[in-house]
């Protein structure tokens, strides 16, 4: 809430069963947020969390193809 503004900003905090933080976004007023991309984010969160080793690459969808990190991807994708 911003003081004496009357308006909020808006943020989404994605916070794993350990209780960590895995991923924040805050908008303010006026930025749309995006509940499709949001929800691709939970599925990677799950994805490598039960996958150890494995990374979602940027626009990963669910069914597609990870990654193994290693500093010969460095540049690369």
């Amino acid at each position: 809430m911003r003081p004496g503004v009357g308006l909020a900003d808006r943020a989404t905090f994605l916070v794993d069963p350990d209780g960590v933080i895995q991923f924040m976004e805050i908008t303010s007023e006026g930025v749309g947020r995006n509940a499709a991309e949001l929800l691709r984010k939970i599925k990677a969160a799950q994805y490598v969390r039960s996958h150890p080793g494995e990374v979602c690459p940027a626009k990963w969808e669910e069914g597609e193809a990870t990654l193994a990190p290693s500093l010969d991807l460095v540049g690369k994708i």
